[in-house]
């Protein structure tokens, strides 16, 4: 009598073996779609330093342009407004709250198309892998070379956002807070004004930097 290679087991007996090829799935997955805060500290500099080498080739305008899409997506802008307005955000309006960050963004990609208008061989090291801090976040260690002398120290404080991480802070020699510099900067200005000065402030320096 025939009798078939193949005997079925019990289902029972096969589902070790699927819970793992699932997890080892799952893993995977996670990998691919989360590769951690460097890359993306990396893109930013990479973006920064094509604008720099395009130099006076490029308006202002169009560095500026050029360059929002990578800041809007690397930097959690609207974190950072929040942060930088400090403990009176939470009395704020919510239209005031808009204007803010719309404000402070525009303010900041502005900022940058302003710094980095120029070249003359200067290049960034990115730390491949980032130093974990006990509240979940991550610092990038960055390293701009100008060739005249040691080079700048730039470490990117960085918070995941849903899928995505993202750049919350900016300190300099690794101690000083690009944030805690604006926040001591316009704590006066929200004092005597509250939100309207400040979002006049803002798109004043804004427009100062295309003038």
């Amino acid at each position: 009598m025939f009798k078939p290679f193949f005997r079925p087991q019990a289902p029972g007996r096969f589902l070790p073996l699927a819970v793992i090829a699932l997890v080892a799935g799952l893993c995977r997955e996670v990998q691919a779609q989360d590769p951690g805060p460097a890359p993306v500290a990396k893109a930013l500099c990479d973006a920064l330093l094509n604008a720099m080498k395009e130099g006076p080739s490029v308006s202002y305008a169009a560095r500026r342009d050029q360059l929002a899409p990578e800041i809007s997506r690397d930097l959690d802008l609207p974190l950072m407004t929040r942060l930088v307005v400090g403990p009176s955000w939470r009395t704020l309006a919510p239209a005031d709250r808009e204007q803010l960050v719309d404000a402070f963004s525009a303010y900041s990609i502005a900022t940058y198309a302003q710094r980095f208008r120029s070249y003359s061989g200067e290049r960034f090291e990115v730390a491949p892998t980032a130093s974990p801090s006990a509240s979940g976040d991550s610092i990038v260690h960055t390293k701009l070379f100008t060739g005249d002398g040691s080079p700048v120290q730039l470490d990117y404080l960085m918070r995941k956002n849903g899928d995505r991480w993202q750049i919350m802070d900016v300190f300099l020699n690794g101690t000083i807070s690009e944030l805690a510099a604006r926040r001591s900067e316009y704590s006066s200005v929200l004092r005597e004004g509250g939100a309207p000065a400040l979002i006049s402030l803002l798109k004043k320096k804004t427009a100062e930097f295309g003038g």
